[in-house]
């Protein structure tokens, strides 16, 4: 039996046409908001001196092995990016002589990566055993190893490129930050928030957060302020010259937003940081395969077509 290309092309400009007149299709469910006890951080790359005093807290508080880049040289932990044993970490930005910091040209800034907790997160769309859940009160997104069959559709779907599977183990899982959510239990802060000794990362609820960022948008350049450390309500504070910001608070609407927000004196591509529209992904996908799915009828006409170009030729051939 030979199926004719013309007949098959047929087929498949048939089953185009049908997606075709889908392709705006009614949004397969509104967008999803911030609970109002969302937690999260603001990381602010301006405070940040790349101490990594946040990486190592998260290795020793949440007992994650070392991560060497340098195979010649194992004893020290210097991972270069997220990965299976590493949930956070900090990352150089530089331009030319890279002398000035927080400058665009001939500068140099610091960002933090790290689950960005989604407000709609695509990982959780994606993942088929609802592994990977997002808390209804405070937002945070889990994983749960006992639930995962390894699929890694989380990886695919992650527009921060954040689950990392363990390739290394016989029983692997996926790693991410889940915000120490060991420590949030106890009534303890994340632990990168607790030992940033400069205040770059600081924790509370998004709604305060972002009322902290937009505040920190008018300040006037080289003015003093006072800038918490720690967390929003605390106690402690430190003084600084105020760095011109980029006018942006980054995660505000992101993807959908996230409850990581982020404030810079340096283009956020330029610090690696995804550019997404403000719908999600995960919303972005549902409708399509909505869409396509809905009452089955794209796979039905598709199927149909292919039966009947089978038939067709094989009753020519006989």
């Amino acid at each position: 039996m030979e199926i004719k290309r013309r007949d098959f092309l047929k087929v498949a400009a048939a089953g185009g046409l049908l997606v075709a007149s889908n392709a705006h299709p009614a949004l397969a469910r509104d967008p999803k908001t911030r609970s109002k006890d969302a937690l999260g951080f603001l990381y602010d790359s301006t405070v940040c001196t790349g101490c990594k005093a946040c990486v190592s807290a998260c290795k020793q508080y949440n007992e994650m092995p070392q991560s060497s880049s340098s195979p010649q040289d194992p004893l020290w932990d210097n991972p270069l990016d997220t990965d299976s044993k590493t949930y956070n970490i900090i990352k150089l930005y530089k331009n030319g002589t890279g002398e000035i910091k927080d400058r665009e040209q001939d500068g140099h800034a610091y960002v933090k990566r790290q689950c960005m907790h989604c407000v709609d997160p695509a990982c959780v769309s994606a993942c088929p055993v609802s592994a990977l859940t997002k808390d209804p009160k405070n937002g945070v997104v889990s994983y749960n190893k006992s639930a995962c069959i390894g699929c890694r559709y989380c990886q695919l779907a992650c527009p921060y490129n954040i689950p990392k599977f363990e390739f290394e183990k016989t029983f692997p899982q996926i790693r991410k930050c889940q915000l120490c959510s060991h420590r949030l239990e106890k009534g303890e802060i994340p632990a990168c928030a607790e030992f940033c000794p400069t205040g770059a990362t600081v924790f509370g609820k998004v709604e305060d957060l972002l009322a902290e960022a937009r505040k920190r948008l008018q300040y006037k350049p080289g003015s003093k302020q006072v800038y918490p450390v720690e967390r929003l309500n605390g106690k402690a504070v430190a003084e600084r010259e105020v760095t011109p910001y980029i006018p942006q608070v980054y995660g505000e609407k992101e993807g959908g937003g996230t409850q990581i927000l982020y404030l810079a004196g340096v283009p956020f591509d330029k610090l690696g940081m995804p550019m997404l529209g403000e719908r999600s992904d995960a919303q972005r996908s549902e409708t399509i395969q909505h869409a396509i799915y809905k009452g089955m009828v794209a796979p039905i006409i598709f199927l149909g077509g292919l039966l009947y170009v089978v038939h067709k030729n094989t009753k020519d051939h006989k």
